[in-house]
């Protein structure tokens, strides 16, 4: 007899705070109906208090929604008059504040009401999961858990799975599913520890740094300038971080660890520093009050100086010997140099790596069952680019293993604990072919076996491993067609910088169409990693045109359109794989593949207008026939909201989104976790070939809004830039791409065929970068980045 399979249609989310709302939110953009719950409101109406919260979820930045409309699947509720709902969830999240007593309060108080296959799981952030299971009945019991999610919860890939002592391993194994698959993350299974992996180590790193920030007399600017991406961590590096946490909060955390792990060697360092409880008592508690370790004041951005106890402008960076330092490639160099160097800031990585890996590494055993998953717990919910098992291997880890020691004993590290004896056992790391070292098991461990992950063709890696790059099939300098297997679908992958898009990659987009044809049953193009396409190769563009080569320019721009014509009726079915970002040419190649499928978390947009220039790979001739055909009697109605979007390069803010604005269709799959990505699109590929693909007739008779569309677009503008929110370029831009929309100066309500459209673009997009204007925006985006607005 085989296990129940676990389907979740609802759910309900326990605590409308930041987390709970959040969370919710989360849930009702993978589709499931939503019922969050608080308490009473003491005035007002009773679901005030939720009803606040759901409406705060439309202003959070970064939003929390994928698509404004999922917030309409979040129903209201409050303990005293609706815990009748809970009894049609199928899973019930927790989020309420981290007070164990609180907590088990409540779960006496819903327990009634929870259905007999549902799941109950906590969201806490290190309160111990057996501890909140004595308050649950018996028969509950198995089906209760942690389940952790990081902040931001669409965002950050994490959630640690803990399971108390009675979890039944098949709910575990069904949430791993639903977690990966239907919410995108991933998912590491932690000890019931305080505060499990991800924040037992990466509380333990900014303590450390907090430590040596005050044995060094660091700047918190200096410190933040070495602890963000000159090491492979996030821009908000720690200080930055602590304000955006709240500095209220990261106490709280440090109190847990405190009352928590009381026999840690390295407890007497779990307190806030005098300086973090002044500012907490000052009420100055980071972001949300304006002022923390940093504060904005007008453009500036000004740092607390403990020396002079008030803030001066933030200014700090490496010296130039550490950054000189932190240049150097090879790992083991790198590292040697900042252990041997007296600079005072080499002294302070040295001393932040040392102790992170030693407490590590010491504490490997306790809270986790692999050095994977304190790798992953690391790099997916703090945003590292290694974790410190990684970092450690990588600069090698018998140099630096003895390094630590030779610290230990002669008391330079914060604790005196002796390193494990594997540590120090002759080994080159803890990551290899076998797998993962596991203190427990005495051995290293694979990956999981679990079924979920054979939809990861290519899982997020760890430092050395491989997966099977397939075979060749045939290769120019823009493009490589591979195989995976031998089920006869093609992979398509760019070989430029940012997959961005020029003469290489489109003849050998039309080479692999034509092999496909041939040879394969379907082609998938896919990049090896974000993002999808940057778009155009703008340095090449610019470069025939400051030359005055337009002949070369247009035949480029014709060659662009033929590649984008090619995908949509080539004779197998074309999938585009679609993460990331997807800008001007990479949005129009999906846009003429059979189908895209992409993942939730893809910024798809036609962005030409950003740079002075229209959609020209098709993307336009694409809307006009898509408005067509869904508004056969009066296109116009379809154009007015695509309009906009094209005229102000507007991009959206995921997969979801760029449905609502038209980029996507509604016939394309959205995937929740990027790394299924390819898996799904195989699966795409083939059912539309299995299903016996043929690509749709050559368009003749594409209704268009005419000159009476284009003349009603054009008005429109005229207010924007009598008001001056648009310039004269902005207006000559807008005016072609609504020329073009609606098909030219020809009669409204005319017929044309794709061609004619395509020739329109064209035209515009080559007339337009002949502008000096529009070439100045060209460059301008080039050297800086930005948009010019000229």
């Amino acid at each position: 007899m085989t296990t129940p399979r676990l389907t979740i249609r609802k759910a309900a989310v326990l605590g409308a705070g930041v987390m709970g709302a959040q969370i919710a939110a989360h849930l009702a953009n993978a589709n499931v109906d939503v019922v969050l719950f608080d308490l009473p409101a003491k005035e007002g109406k009773p679901n005030g208090i939720v009803d606040r919260a759901i409406q705060g979820l439309a202003k959070l930045s970064p939003a929390p929604l994928a698509e404004p409309s999922r917030l309409g699947a979040i129903t209201a509720a409050n303990y005293d008059q609706h815990l009748e709902l809970l009894r049609d969830c199928d899973l019930v999240i927790e989020a309420i504040a981290e007070r164990m007593d609180w907590k088990r309060d409540l779960y006496v108080k819903i327990a009634p009401y929870v259905s007999e296959t549902a799941v109950l799981a906590s969201n806490t952030s290190g309160l111990s999961i057996n501890g909140l299971a004595d308050a649950i009945p018996a028969q509950l019991r198995p089906r209760f858990c942690g389940v952790h999610f990081f902040n931001p919860p669409r965002y950050m890939h994490l959630v640690e799975l803990i399971p108390c002592t009675g979890t039944d391993p098949a709910v575990l194994d069904g949430l791993e599913t639903f977690l990966t698959t239907n919410l995108g993350k991933g998912v590491v299974r932690a000890k019931d520890t305080p505060n499990f992996i991800g924040n037992r180590i990466g509380v333990f790193s900014i303590l450390a740094t907090m430590h040596h920030t005050q044995e060094s007399g660091l700047g918190f600017d200096v410190v933040d300038a070495l602890t963000g991406p000159a090491i492979g961590r996030p821009k908000s590096a720690t200080y930055r971080t602590a304000d955006v946490v709240g500095l209220d909060t990261m106490a709280h955390v440090i109190k847990t660890m405190a009352d928590t792990l009381p026999d840690d060697p390295w407890h007497r360092y779990f307190k806030a520093p005098t300086w973090l409880q002044a500012l907490i008592d000052k009420g100055a508690l980071g972001a949300k009050t304006g002022a923390g370790f940093f504060r904005k004041t007008g453009k500036d951005i000004h740092v607390l100086d403990l020396a002079k106890q008030d803030f001066r402008l933030a200014d700090g960076k490496a010296s130039d010997e550490v950054a000189g330092i932190l240049a150097i490639r090879d790992p083991a160099e790198k590292f040697a140099k900042l252990r041997a160097s007296s600079d005072p800031q080499a002294q302070f990585l040295w001393a932040v790596f040392r102790d992170l890996f030693h407490y590590t590494a010491f504490h490997l055993g306790d809270i986790a069952d692999t050095a994977r998953d304190v790798d992953f717990a690391i790099r997916w919910g703090y945003g590292w680019k290694l974790g410190p098992f990684e970092t450690w291997q990588a600069a090698g880890w018998k140099q630096v293993a003895a390094w630590i020691d030779e610290d230990i004993k002669a008391g330079k590290a914060m604790s005196d604990a002796p390193l494990p004896a594997w540590v120090l056992d002759g080994r080159d790391g803890v990551h290899g072919g076998d797998g993962s070292w596991s203190p427990n098991a005495g051995k290293a461990l694979p990956r999981s076996t679990h079924p979920v992950y054979a939809r990861q063709l290519f899982p997020d890696p760890l430092l050395g491993e491989r997966f099977d790059p397939g075979m060749t099939v045939w290769e120019n300098d823009g493009v490589r067609l591979w195989t995976l297997g031998d089920d006869g679908v093609g992979i398509v992958s760019f070989k430029t910088k940012m997959n961005t898009v020029n003469d290489a990659v489109l003849d050998g987009l039309q080479e692999c169409v034509r092999i496909a044809e041939r040879q394969l049953k379907a082609l998938v193009i896919w990049q090896t990693g974000e993002p999808f396409s940057a778009g155009a190769d703008l340095k090449g563009a610019l470069g025939l045109l400051q030359a005055g080569r337009f002949d070369d320019f247009e035949k480029m721009v014709d060659n662009f359109q033929k590649t984008s014509m090619a995908l949509k009726h080539s004779l197998v079915p074309t999938v585009a794989a679609v993460r990331g970002m997807c800008f001007g040419g990479g949005c129009e190649f999906q846009m003429h593949a059979t189908r895209t499928v992409a993942a939730l978390e893809s910024y798809i947009g036609l962005v030409e207008a950003g740079v002075g220039l229209l959609p020209a790979g098709g993307g336009l001739k694409e809307l006009a026939l898509r408005a067509s055909r869904q508004f056969p009697n009066d296109p116009f109605e379809g154009l007015k909201r695509v309009f906009e979007t094209i005229a102000m390069a507007k991009v959206g803010g995921s997969a979801l989104d760029a449905k609502r604005m038209g980029l996507l269709r509604d016939a394309d799959v959205v995937v929740y976790n990027a790394h299924e990505l390819l898996y799904v699109a195989k699966q795409v590929a083939a059912s539309l070939a299995e299903a016996g693909h043929r690509p749709p007739l050559p368009a003749r008779d594409i209704t268009v809004a005419g000159d009476v569309g284009s003349a009603t677009f054009k008005s429109m503008l005229a207010n924007m830039i009598e008001g001056r929110f648009i310039s004269e370029h902005d207006f000559d831009i807008a005016a072609r791409i609504a020329d073009t929309l609606c098909g030219g100066r020809i009669e409204r309500g005319s017929q044309v065929d794709e061609q004619w459209l395509l020739d329109l673009e064209r035209k515009h997009f080559v007339e337009l970068a002949r502008t000096e204007k529009t070439q100045a925006r060209i460059a301008h985006t080039m050297t800086t980045g930005k948009p010019l607005r000229n």
